[in-house]
């Protein structure tokens, strides 16, 4: 069955409040499992973004919608947490920065629009595309991953029907079969709970996979606001045995948890 199945709930405006949240909630439970079943395909995935980025390569998300705003909020929390260049993970959303809050009409269905938004960043052979679409039929998405696929891209998706348009356009396809949506057709609820759940795993198992992370801590985060200061500080008193005043001071001389503990190596 696909996202535009009909709901298996009827009749909600007739429901109570209580009802309504434990009917979402059912179904919420079903996205993790189903997101399980695609583990194999991310694997893939994350293999061909981290030789891209070995290589020198960057990371484009591109989507319209939930899916876009999906990736762009992906793309925006790898610096913060992995302390990388804000280039290196771009998230592009059909209808440019505005359809970020407010919908730019029949801007997904361009299937010219999205290579054109990407040569803004110059991109080339190095790096990967992938596509964000829970239905798998949009044609930004589509036209963009051709277009990406044919001048040698790494590509990938994630989308939630299965044998769709989009995955076929793909060379690393991620399907999530989510099934109906508590309101018919509406993805911003399970299908976007797995989009979610997958760019998660993709972005952070290949910045681990990078040497991003020490042990399980973020150690190249930025530090850019006082509770990630104090957190950066425990990570130094919990690595090195030290008190709280002497991590202070160790951070501030050095400006990251990772240099701060070379420095101490």
């Amino acid at each position: 069955m696909s996202t535009e199945s009909p709901s298996e709930y009827t009749a909600l405006e007739t429901r109570s409040t209580a009802d309504l949240l434990a009917g979402m909630n059912q179904l919420d439970h079903t996205v993790p499992d189903t997101v399980a079943k695609a583990l194999p395909q991310i694997e893939r995935l994350v293999e061909a973004v981290v030789a891209r980025m070995e290589a020198g390569g960057r990371l484009f998300y591109i989507g319209a919608g939930t899916s876009g705003r999906l990736g762009v909020v992906d793309a925006s929390e790898c610096p913060p947490t992995f302390g990388v260049p804000a280039s290196l993970v771009v998230g592009i959303m059909a209808g440019g920065d505005t359809a970020i809050r407010q919908a730019v009409e029949g801007a997904e269905d361009d299937a010219e629009q999205a290579w054109l938004d990407l040569q803004a960043y110059d991109i080339n052979a190095k790096d990967v595309l992938v596509g964000i679409a829970a239905s798998g039929r949009t044609p930004y998405v589509i036209g963009g991953l051709n277009k990406a696929r044919a001048a040698g891209l790494a590509t990938g998706c994630v989308v939630c029907n299965a044998g769709s348009a989009v995955a076929a356009a793909a060379e690393f396809p991620v399907e999530v079969v989510t099934g109906p949506e508590f309101i018919t057709g509406s993805t911003r609820l399970k299908a976007g709970t797995a989009q979610k759940l997958v760019l998660n795993m993709l972005t952070t198992a290949t910045f681990i996979r990078l040497g991003r992370v020490k042990g399980n801590k973020m150690v190249d985060m930025q530090l850019s606001n006082e509770k990630l200061v104090h957190r950066g500080e425990k990570m130094l008193m919990d690595e090195l045995g030290i008190a709280e005043a002497e991590a202070a001071a160790l951070l501030k001389q050095h400006g990251s948890v990772r240099a701060a503990l070379h420095a101490r190596s």
